[in-house]
């Protein structure tokens, strides 16, 4: 029976971890903290309090893996945090498993492209907030020790969606003159991508990018919500707010994941939004009935 970690069994690491546990593997899942592990006492499979980013804590771990997944999440700190999840995480994981094929899971916020254009594991990564640039370190890391990046577009899924959210708050807003696409996957494709990558007969050294079939413009995805809630448009003006993942502006292509038969269970928003995340509107905690 293979053997596989998930060093970050948050979000994305659960539905990960519980794929590959369905499918007969032996897992073992790390979170940060004694709290979320013993939150997660009832999966079927355990769940161990291990800080990746203390060099010790990870040394000390006994047992070997087929497969080690790094999907920590910074949970929004800032740059240092980013270098202690992410930078010195990955380091840490790389040497205590040296002769292990890790997986980390990136962000295409990589890419800082801000025309509209069509962007390939090839295209040009300049990120402008360090955050990103940290992410490229890490990349470089794992690529050295012939690992695999996963690039991850915006994550949505049951409970969550930025989108979705900022709509039924009454946040949103629409913005003419700085329209731009926004580049999405849901957490269950991701789970299937990392999944398909760890499981493929061969094996090599790659960056793919693990976004749906169809990036859409933000305008375009508030009036379809508008529509499919029948509630009214967002606010149309100027937006000041700062973008999480960075002023970018760009069609993230997934063709090379797609070219060697990855399938996606949602292509697009509209199809996952229909299929699983209106289903759970209760856990938004915004009445459908009110209006915005």
């Amino acid at each position: 029976m293979p053997r596989i970690l998930i060093a970050g069994c948050g979000y994305v690491g659960q539905a990960t971890a519980d794929l590959f546990h369905a499918a007969g593997w032996d897992v073992e899942g790390w979170t940060a903290s004694e709290e979320s592990a013993a939150a997660l006492s009832a999966k079927p499979y355990p769940i161990c309090p291990v800080d990746i980013s203390n060099r010790d804590q990870v040394a000390e771990r006994s047992g070997t893996f087929d497969a080690v997944i790094h999907c920590a999440s910074s949970r929004g700190g800032g740059v240092e945090s980013y270098r202690q999840i992410y930078l010195n995480g990955a380091r840490n994981l790389l040497d205590r498993f040296a002769e292990t094929n890790v997986l980390l899971t990136s962000s295409t916020s990589v890419y800082a492209q801000r025309d509209g254009s069509w962007v390939t594991e090839e295209s040009e990564t300049k990120p402008a907030r360090q955050t990103g640039q940290v992410l490229l370190e890490t990349e470089k890391l794992v690529l050295e020790r012939h690992g695999t990046v996963a690039r991850l577009a915006g994550i949505y899924g049951p409970a969550r969606s930025a989108l979705l959210s900022k709509f039924l708050a009454g946040t949103a807003m629409i913005d003419p003159e700085n329209d731009r696409f926004v580049n999405q996957v849901h957490r269950d494709d991701i789970a299937s991508a990392i999944f398909f990558l760890l499981t493929r007969e061969t094996q090599q050294t790659h960056i793919y990018n693990v976004v749906d079939d169809q990036p859409m413009l933000l305008a375009e995805c508030y009036r379809w919500l508008a529509q499919r809630l029948k509630r009214p448009l967002p606010p149309i003006g100027q937006s000041t707010t700062q973008r999480k993942r960075g002023d970018s502006n760009k069609r993230v292509s997934n063709a090379k994941l797609r070219s060697l038969g990855w399938n996606l269970q949602y292509p697009t928003f509209v199809e996952a939004m229909e299929k699983s995340i209106l289903r759970s509107m209760s856990v938004f905690e915004v009445p459908l009935s009110s209006t915005t």
